[in-house]
């Protein structure tokens, strides 16, 4: 007759758990003895049953801290707008370009109450604050530049006037700043919102950064703080600014050398876009990095960014690509006809372009330099300089309309203007694209949620004077080039 073994009983299982279970409480009592011991030793007022007591709450503090992984939204994220009442007027369309009443949280805090011809006040705009009055703050701790202080005091005024109920992080910007919340909650969503980060974007302009610092988010781009970071940097907030306000002269870089006294440092997006450019931005936008677009600044400093618009109007026309599929929005996309030797670069929701030779995709990456910079020629990226070259120019189109349905998005482009150049590529031999008036591009409305890699697009063919393309995710090994 075989014995069953005693190893694989069930009660041998129990009876083992039940003796872990004993060691591990005679183990945790046992430290807690131990370090009680010292405690009591030097600091005879503080029993036993305090320290119990301490290490409960830290226990349930520490418990309440984690209890919510759920996926980061909208809610979860409070805005802080800093503007003045004067420029309101102007710059109120660019926030509530984005703006979405009742759902977005935070607030716009101006420096004086509204004028009579802002109220009552519109329903479409960000509910609003009028920043402290830190009159006597300034004297005492002799700011350098006292207007910068409001900037920065904001970060203490949002947490105080939104509250901490489910908020995980804060976005302060520009009442000029252009923000993409759902590519912002999806990032954002990548991170862990109980740790320590200050996200931010550098600017595109090396005369700025090497001014201010490499190591700063500008905050027209937007300045993205965990709760956890934004709550220490409120609670230090007034000794930080007797700290650094009677030195530094931008808001921005009070902001990092505070969060770097909590022992943060920025954590660089490539997202968010400060936009130190002016004139022609297309060739910018154009080719925009691999990473969701998460805010543009400083468009009523540059040209409107759509022909034939002025800069509200071709803010609005981006942004209604922007509501169809904010995923792609100005992600750069590359086809490739090779039986005509078109290179088509799309980025989607902007503008196209057609090339008349086969391209790689390494060398589109490059911005074409359109615009110009605020002080010098240099800029944090590589560029390439507009040409008269038929193989290196390209056919320009830009965004005439978005259709989407349950099968897909649609996105039609339109050309500019005839290409300024007589010759032909002789890649493209008698098939040069000078004929095509229109690019029909087709995408998938599903959101992208993976960035690790660029999609890859299908050209369909020519119906008339139109190009048809076709998105779809790069196979494994694919080569764009």
């Amino acid at each position: 007759m075989k014995m069953a073994s005693p190893f694989s009983s069930d009660k041998f299982a129990v009876a083992n758990l039940c003796q872990l279970r004993s060691v591990s409480a005679f183990v945790i009592v046992y430290l807690i003895f131990t370090i009680s011991l010292p405690n009591q030793l030097m600091y005879p007022n503080f029993s036993a049953s305090q320290f119990f007591s301490f290490f409960i709450k830290q226990t349930q503090f520490q418990k309440n801290w984690d209890i919510d992984n759920s996926p980061t939204k909208l809610s979860h994220l409070a805005f802080g707008v800093l503007g003045s009442e004067g420029e309101w007027h102007f710059r109120k369309q660019y926030i509530e370009s984005w703006w979405r009443p009742n759902m977005t949280r935070g607030f716009l805090y101006l420096d004086k109450a509204p004028a009579t011809d802002l109220l009552p006040w519109s329903v479409t705009s960000p509910p609003y604050r009028v920043s402290d009055n830190l009159t006597m703050f300034l004297e005492e701790i002799r700011a350098v530049v006292p207007m910068v202080i409001r900037l920065v005091h904001g970060i203490k005024e949002v947490l105080r006037d939104v509250g901490d109920e489910n908020l995980r992080w804060v976005v302060m910007g520009d009442d000029d700043s252009i923000f993409f919340v759902d590519n912002i909650v999806d990032v954002l969503a990548q991170y862990d919102h109980n740790k320590y980060y200050y996200i931010g974007g550098a600017s595109e302009s090396m005369a700025s950064n090497v001014r201010f610092s490499f190591n700063m988010g500008f905050g027209g781009a937007g300045i993205v703080l965990s709760y956890t970071l934004a709550k220490a940097l409120a609670d230090d907030m007034e000794n930080c600014l007797r700290r650094h306000a009677p030195f530094l002269i931008t808001s921005d870089s009070i902001v990092m050398a505070c969060v770097g006294d909590i022992g943060v440092d920025l954590s660089p997006n490539k997202g968010l876009h400060q936009i130190d450019l002016q004139g022609d931005i297309s060739g910018f936008l154009s080719s925009h990095p691999k990473s969701p677009v998460m805010s543009l600044h400083h468009l009523d400093m540059a040209e409107p960014i759509f022909p034939k618009m002025n800069s509200i109007e071709a803010l609005r026309h981006l942004m209604k690509a922007a509501a169809a599929d904010q995923s792609r929005t100005l992600q750069q996309v590359l086809c490739h006809e090779r039986q005509r030797h078109w290179t088509i670069s799309v980025s989607w929701g902007y503008s196209a372009h057609i090339y008349e030779r086969i391209m790689p995709r390494s060398h589109l990456l490059n911005p074409i330099h359109t615009f110009v910079g605020n002080s010098t020629p240099f800029y944090m990226f590589n560029t390439r300089m507009p040409t008269s070259d038929p193989c290196e120019a390209p056919h320009i189109f830009f965004l005439k309309d978005v259709n989407h349905s349950s099968a897909g998005i649609l996105t039609t482009y339109s050309r500019a203007a005839p290409r300024q150049i007589n010759d032909s590529c002789p890649y493209c031999d008698n098939q040069c694209p000078h004929f095509v008036t229109e690019i029909h591009v087709f995408s998938l409305i599903t959101k992208r949620t993976q960035n690790d890699r660029c999609e890859c697009c299908d050209f369909v063919g020519v119906n008339g004077t139109t190009a048809e393309v076709k998105f779809r995710e790069c196979n494994r090994g694919e080569i764009i080039a």
